[in-house]
Parts: structure tokens; sequence; C-alpha cells
């Protein structure tokens, strides 16, 4: 089954982009916080530049959403996993 697309075209733009590089992307349709979904790598691994399972909240409503679709790009890419293709 397809996720529910984010109604913000910046941040639904990441989200594939998330997904081409293999993170796990849930969306919490009956949150009483203000996060749409969590954004989560596939691999769980104390190498990790955070050293914990890498995860992340998406917002609903960002105050800048084009900042904040940067910030989820940055953490894409910070991934020690990601493939340059």
């Amino acid at each position: 089954m397809a996720r529910q697309k984010h109604k913000i075209k910046e941040i639904e733009e990441v989200l594939q982009y998330a997904e081409q590089n293999g993170w796990i992307i849930e969306v919490h349709n009956k949150s009483k916080s203000h996060a749409w979904g969590v954004m989560k790598c596939k691999n769980n691994d104390s190498n990790c530049w955070t050293g914990i399972y890498c995860s992340t909240s998406i917002w609903s409503t960002p105050k800048n959403s084009e900042n904040h679709a940067k910030q989820l790009k940055r953490i894409i890419d910070k991934c020690i996993y990601k493939e340059d293709k």
C-alpha cells in the first residue's frame, strides 16, 4: 500500500528522495503531536553518525517548509549508508 503524500510539495519531494535511498517513512495518522510522521534509516548501526537508530520527525506544518525540506535532505545525505548514484 502506498503511503499518504505530504501536502507540502518541497517536503514530499524530499520524502521520495529518502525512499529512493532506502529510508522508511512512517505516517502518523492520528498523532496528537505536530509531527506528520517519522523518517527512519533502514540500518540500525552504532557506527551511524548519531550513534543510534537514525530517525527524525517530519512536521506537518513547519514554520518554513523549504528549510525543513533542506534539513531532512541533509540528514539523508549525511547517512554513512548513502550510496552515490
